[in-house]
C-alpha cells in the first residue's frame, strides 16, 4: 500500500538507501538546489546518484544521463528540474521501476511540480511528494530548512 499522509511518505522516501537527484547542476549559484539535496542525502548516509545528461561527474561522482542507466537502478528519485522535464522524468520512473518520487519545489524560487506529472504517478502507482524539499527533513535539518517548513506549513504550501 502507498503511503497518503506527507509524514508518512517523507518517512518512506527518506528510509530507501538509493536515491537518483534528477537535476545537479554545474551551476551552484543560478541552480543550488539539486546539488545541495545530493551533498545532503550523501552525508546522511544514502548512496545518492547525480543524473544529468550534460555532465559525465558531479562533486567526483558519475553522473547519469537519465535513471535508466543507473547500475541497478534506484529506489527513488528526487526531480529538481523545471515542471516539462518532471514530465519526462517520471515516464523514466515508471520505465525503471522507481516507484518513489519527490518533486521538489523552493519557497520563492520555483517548484519542479507538474500536474500531468503528478496524475501520471497517481496512475502508474508511483508514491510522489509534490513539492517541498527533502533538506526540511529528516538527520540534520538546518536552521533555515526548518524555517522554510514551518513558513510553507503555516501559510498552507505543504503538499498534502
Amino acid at each position: 500500500m502507498t503511503p497518503t499522509s506527507l509524514e508518512a511518505k517523507v518517512s518512506d522516501f527518506l528510509a530507501q538507501r538509493r536515491i537518483a537527484v534528477a537535476g545537479v547542476s554545474r551551476n551552484n549559484s543560478h541552480h543550488p538546489a539539486g546539488n545541495l539535496i545530493y551533498r545532503r542525502l550523501k552525508k546522511t548516509g544514502h548512496e545518492v546518484f547525480a543524473v544529468n545528461p550534460n555532465l559525465q561527474t558531479f562533486d567526483g561522482d558519475p553522473c547519469y544521463r537519465d535513471l535508466r542507466s543507473i547500475p541497478g537502478g534506484v529506489d527513488g528519485a528526487v526531480i529538481v528540474t523545471r515542471p516539462e522535464i518532471t514530465e519526462s522524468i517520471v515516464h523514466d520512473c515508471s520505465v525503471a521501476g522507481i516507484r518513489r518520487v519527490w518533486m521538489h519545489q523552493s519557497l520563492a524560487k520555483g517548484s519542479s511540480v507538474s500536474p500531468q506529472a503528478v496524475e501520471f504517478c497517481h496512475r502508474h502507482d508511483i508514491s510522489v511528494i509534490e513539492g517541498a524539499c527533502p533538506m526540511m527533513y529528516g538527520d540534520g535539518v538546518d536552521f533555515g530548512h526548518t524555517c522554510m517548513r514551518l513558513l510553507m506549513k503555516l501559510t498552507g504550501r505543504l503538499p498534502k
